[in-house]
């Protein structure tokens, strides 16, 4: 029989064995991952780099990651912000912190639970970060360097409105709004039957308010309610039911309720007035035609940026 400190003498050389393999593998790992892969204009991308980022277009779009697209667009980004820094646009960390966290809200979650999902599939937050910089720098370095040539004149929308099949009248015809949201407050997880009296609370307010004076008075001194400032909305800025609503609301009145988060929601009309600001179908035509001539503009000054990079595989 082995003696039992013989068996503990062993068991340590097996773990120290073990160990030292793991270092080793982890180590030759690390070196790997940190190995360059390409140089652009003096500037590394590892390894690590490439996994990183095939990772989070993995998350992005859910298809495998080709590594020379990967490569590619590494190298695009290096580019970017290389020339974005010689006309100055170079935005702080904070400024990309900023970006990050308006993704989180935008996906109505907290930055710390984006960092711990991104962490989650194997994705360093900077490896996100690094994109964003990148198209920042970008987008306002071609809006910046090619605002002229990026402008559409309305030359250009009207004459693509019969070619799209839009009714001339309705393309030609915007109104400026002036409007006061109101709200009657109903706290959250409230049983149905509150939320509906408090609906029909607002129905019958409805009947009584005929111009926006009386709707401040009403809701103003009124508990659990308010009424906003006026804001003016244009035709294009409105979305197509409200702006329904509203050309089907006497001035002064109020729309019908809309139950929400908050409660029960209405908007008091205190103007609409014709305006020569875009339509939304020629608002439309106008965002879509500058977004053509942005990606053609930007695809040749990044061609033209890239072609005089030093880039260098290893």
């Amino acid at each position: 029989m082995i003696p039992a400190t013989l068996r503990l003498q062993r068991l340590s050389l097996l773990i120290l064995g073990l160990a030292g393999a793991l270092f080793l593998t982890s180590y030759g790992s690390a070196l790997h991952a940190q190995t360059v892969a390409v140089m652009v204009n003096g500037e590394p991308i590892t390894n690590y780099d490439i996994e990183q980022r095939s990772k989070l277009n993995f998350l992005t779009n859910h298809k495998p990651p080709v590594r020379q697209e990967v490569i590619d667009e590494l190298i695009d980004e290096k580019v970017k912000i290389r020339e974005a820094k010689k006309f100055g646009v170079d935005p702080t960390s904070s400024d990309i912190d900023q970006n990050y966290a308006g993704m989180a809200a935008r996906m109505r979650i907290t930055t710390e639970t984006l960092t711990k999902s991104l962490e989650v599939q194997g994705i360093r937050p900077d490896t996100l970060k690094q994109r964003m910089r990148a198209e920042l720098v970008w987008g306002s370095l071609v809006r910046g360097r090619f605002k002229e040539s990026l402008q559409v004149g309305e030359k250009e929308v009207a004459a693509a409105i019969p070619v799209k099949g839009g009714d001339e009248k309705a393309a030609s015809e915007s109104f400026e709004y002036k409007m006061q949201p109101i709200v009657l407050v109903v706290p959250r997880g409230s049983e149905a039957s509150l939320v509906e009296a408090r609906r029909k609370e607002a129905e019958a307010l409805r009947t009584r308010v005929q111009t926006c004076d009386e709707a401040n008075y009403l809701f103003k001194t009124m508990q659990n309610a308010a009424i906003r400032e006026v804001v003016t909305k244009t035709s294009a800025d409105i979305p197509p039911t409200l702006r329904e609503l509203l050309d089907g609301t006497p001035i002064g009145h109020l729309t019908p309720p809309e139950v929400t988060k908050q409660g029960i929601e209405m908007v008091a009309l205190c103007g609409r007035n014709p305006t020569t600001i875009d339509t939304p179908q020629k608002k439309e035509i106008r965002d879509k035609m500058f977004a053509q001539k942005y990606e053609a503009k930007s695809k040749a000054y990044l061609q033209e940026v890239r072609k005089a990079a030093m880039i260098e595989y290893r």
